[in-house]
């Protein structure tokens, strides 16, 4: 049986989002992050949106332009400290801002993936961070119970893709995109290069794509980067 084809516009793949949803957004700073995916989704206007991300980029790019349009009602980041704009936002309660230790951030999206309910962690005990969460004992120890962290959507960028779905990521940019992929209930990918399906050795493969939903081809032009694709 052959496998689907899932390539399609970014405008349609991006208007599957709807007001209110939460958005997990791959990247690192600059690396891994869906730019164009981002820029079609202000354009679209989408309003009120839970935005989870490791961070919310630098001015002017980025997250940041979800921000300056007034399209985030909440953050869920690691830090927002590069944004002066998120940090005004924050500190005038025009966004809520939820902190999540990285290496925590990342292993809630990692238990949402695999159909865990939440981890166990002793990150923040006995710390004023730690005030009203859940505390258990595990073997002795104390921990706090940390949620699974899911999405409605997640937006990720890739190097390469196969029509499929599988998708490749360029070095540091796998960061968060693999753990999105599989956390969210649909995934979205832009891809810098579309290639048929078994042109990607499986052991290639990064993000395997039955958790990929849409693929887009990124433009030509990536102003959204500031380089042109060679």
């Amino acid at each position: 049986m052959p496998l689907p084809d899932k390539t399609c516009g970014m405008e349609d793949a991006v208007s599957r989002i709807f007001d209110g949803a939460t958005v997990m957004i791959g990247g690192f700073g600059v690396p891994g992050t869906p730019f164009c995916l981002i820029r079609e989704l202000v354009r679209q206007g989408t309003k009120n949106l839970t935005i989870v991300k490791n961070d919310a980029n630098k001015p002017g790019m980025g997250v940041d332009w979800l921000l300056a349009s007034g399209q985030v009602r909440k953050l869920v980041v690691s830090h927002i400290g590069l944004n002066a704009n998120a940090v005004r936002m924050m500190n005038a309660r025009e966004v809520e801002v939820e902190f999540v230790p990285q290496g925590l951030l990342a292993e809630r999206i990692r238990a949402a993936g695999a159909g865990l309910l939440g981890v166990v962690s002793d990150i923040m005990i006995d710390t004023p961070a730690g005030a009203g969460r859940t505390q258990v004992e595990v073997a002795g120890k104390r921990g706090y119970l940390e949620p699974a962290l899911t999405a409605d959507f997640a937006l990720i960028h890739a190097e390469r893709a196969d029509t499929f779905g599988n998708l490749c990521f360029a070095a540091s940019a796998r960061n968060f995109n693999p753990l999105m992929c599989m956390a969210a209930r649909h995934t979205i990918a832009e891809a810098e290069t579309i290639v048929p399906q078994g042109a990607i050795d499986p052991h290639a493969v990064h993000a395997p794509g039955p958790f990929v939903h849409d693929v887009v081809a990124m433009p030509e032009l990536l102003e959204a980067y500031g380089v042109i694709r060679l």
